[in-house]
């Protein structure tokens, strides 16, 4: 098969990560003399308008596509930035009604999406995936509906409400993360405002509706609907999730006291939290989560403010075109 690769580069995001990423990109594209074309972002909103121009051109995948693209190009977009970077391309992809292949190259600060999926981070390793992949894999990914504010869209990674959100609300303003981002640590920043929100965090009600049950939790801490293991830069949050099943992951925690939040603390950081009598995992293919007390909320690492939510859940999937070593013989 014939590629035309079409490469959307968020220069900024990682904090400048992304911009060096690009460079070796491009040096393997050039010497391996194949069809490319970059565009670049120069600010938010960018991505969503670069997919508008591009997606009459990009290539529809299906099992006869191989065949098809024989003696024509396929044209695919490939993605160097971060998990929200993504995020912005997939959505606007969704909501110009197409189903179309992407691929990633990872280069943001946490890249929690490229871990759960066995996509490398380094940028040569990942691009060897794409480029000697023969088809793209389907990856389960999940479709909000917030009814208080009319949003809709699709998540990668994960959504959460309380800890997790106000980790990335607090990193995301924070100075050390582009320090940090310098020196290849940006996951390090989530560490670091992971032990603050634990101290800072107050509880909140939920109200969840899963497989036929209403449950109510007037302690939450955390609360995360997510579709892959990690947050916050690879915290395993979720350990059981696997983007290629097709059910979506909730985990709520409430909160305990100061001696029990220290040992969950502890737990989460040896992966043992799963054990924790305040931590509580549900499956299902569709979830809805209502939070009337005003909550920090993240989408896939990106800030959704400080708000209530009534929000509903759904599996849905996304082709993402790399070879996943984790599965090959």
């Amino acid at each position: 098969m014939n590629f035309h690769y079409h490469i959307l580069i968020n220069p900024a995001a990682g904090s400048g990560n992304a911009a060096k990423a690009a460079e070796k990109i491009i040096q393997l594209l050039d010497d391996g003399d194949y069809t490319y074309t970059p565009y670049y972002t120069e600010q938010p909103g960018d991505e969503r308008e670069i997919v508008g121009r591009l997606v009459d051109l990009l290539s529809p995948w299906s099992e006869t596509c191989e065949k098809d693209h024989v003696d024509n190009s396929f044209h695919l977009l490939i993605v160097i930035g971060g998990d929200g970077t993504l995020h912005e391309v997939v959505n606007q992809i969704y909501a110009l009604d197409r189903q179309l292949p992407v691929s990633y190259i990872p280069a943001g600060s946490g890249n929690d999406f490229a871990r759960g999926i066995g996509l490398s981070r380094e940028p040569e390793k990942a691009f060897e995936q794409i480029t000697s992949a023969l088809k793209p894999q389907p990856i389960n990914v999940f479709h909000y509906e917030e009814k208080i504010r009319e949003e809709q869209g699709v998540i990668l990674n994960n959504v959460g409400i309380g800890l997790d959100a106000l980790i990335v609300a607090t990193t995301n303003a924070s100075t050390s993360k582009k320090v940090l981002n310098k020196y290849h640590l940006g996951s390090a920043s989530y560490a670091i405002y992971l032990v603050k929100a634990i101290f800072t965090q107050k509880t909140f009600p939920i109200l969840v509706e899963l497989n036929g049950q209403t449950l109510s939790f007037e302690r939450t801490f955390l609360c995360t609907t997510t579709n892959i293991p990690y947050f916050g830069g690879g915290v395993a949050i979720a350990p059981m999730a696997d983007p290629k099943k097709d059910t979506i992951d909730l985990v709520v925690v409430e909160k305990p006291n100061l001696p029990a939040i220290l040992r969950f603390l502890i737990q989460l950081l040896r992966k043992k939290h799963t054990d924790n009598k305040h931590y509580k995992h549900f499956t299902s293919s569709k979830i809805r989560i209502v939070s009337v007390v005003p909550q920090h909320g993240q989408a896939d690492g990106e800030n959704m403010g400080e708000r209530s939510f009534d929000m509903n859940f759904s599996t849905a999937t996304q082709y993402i075109w790399y070879a996943d070593k984790r599965t090959e013989k």
